[in-house]
């Protein structure tokens, strides 16, 4: 995909303050003993941090303006596996792929990456356009 692309990193730490903001205190998102048990490989990043990280790209595309984010969707495709003491990358990429002038929107399609692993699919965001009213 081509157009508008950035790297966010993540690690055990940043799992734990995930999980405090949020209150999802899964443990599989914490524990490698609990993750291992219920078949994982091991500690996996929660779908919703994935999904913001995806949205980081975006707002950054509308000038940092989270209002002018009007809608997104995905489908959680793939683990973001966290091992300890380590920091994986998730890559994301996107492209405008409609402009609606009349309503003043453009469509972005998302890819986001790990470890050359899909890990959101179907994942778009529609976003207010830069001198346009809500």
């Amino acid at each position: 995909m081509s157009g508008l692309s950035r790297t966010v990193s993540v690690d055990r730490d940043r799992l734990v303050a995930y999980a405090d903001a949020s209150g999802d205190q899964n443990p599989i998102h914490r524990d490698a003993e609990v993750a291992r048990s219920v078949g994982l490989p091991d500690v996996i990043a929660h779908g919703m941090w994935t999904m913001g990280a995806a949205l980081e790209l975006v707002t950054d595309y509308v000038g940092g303006d989270p209002g002018r984010v009007l809608s997104c969707q995905t489908r959680f495709t793939g683990m973001v596996v966290v091992p300890e003491g380590r920091s994986v990358e998730v890559l994301v990429e996107g492209e405008v792929t409609k402009t609606d002038e009349q309503a003043g929107t453009e469509t972005l399609q998302l890819t986001a990456t790990c470890a050359g692993e899909k890990v959101l699919g179907r994942c778009q965001a529609v976003v207010r356009r830069a001198g346009t009213d809500a």
